[in-house]
């Protein structure tokens, strides 16, 4: 969609997915639908879309290509190191931090403006650039975060 200049579809679809996620985590809370196997894919599917837009939005030349770099870099150290721990420590448990929330809530917000100034020249590209900024900021502090407190873990055999 995004490829062929239809942005109405991209940012529908981009919407819906995030709304399907909202909707399949409160049922999960809510009804106690929980398995070991849907706490590992969430977050794997969540990386997932975030990852395929800012290829594809790099690939556009929506968003510089160093910028989707260090986005999917720091998945990809987090889902290494989550495998690794898993086999090598034991079970991992798949809380985010705060600054990791604060991370993904920004890159969504993030994408969503990219996909809407792209398709419709709104927001002004002052709000592209400062949540860029934002992005790059907290994807270096989650991810140092990350390895940190992974290391301590192992160090301490939480």
């Amino acid at each position: 969609m995004i490829i062929n200049g239809n942005f109405v579809w991209a940012i529908g679809l981009f919407l819906l997915a995030g709304f399907s996620d909202g909707i399949d985590g409160y049922l999960a809370k809510r009804f106690n639908w929980r398995t070991r196997l849907g706490a590992l894919l969430d977050p794997v599917a969540d990386k997932l879309l975030v990852a395929s837009l800012f290829i594809t939005l790099a690939y556009s030349q929506y968003i510089p290509i160093w910028l989707a770099a260090v986005v999917i870099f720091r998945d990809v150290i987090i889902i290494v190191g989550a495998t690794a721990y898993n086999f090598l420590v034991g079970p991992v448990q798949g809380k985010p931090t705060q600054i990791s929330r604060l991370n993904t809530a920004l890159q969504l917000l993030f994408l969503l403006f990219v996909l809407s100034r792209a398709g419709f020249g709104w927001p002004d590209q002052i709000f592209i650039i400062i949540l860029g900024a934002s992005v790059l900021i907290t994807v270096v502090i989650s991810g140092v975060d990350y390895v940190w407190s992974w290391s301590r873990r192992v160090r301490h055999g939480d």
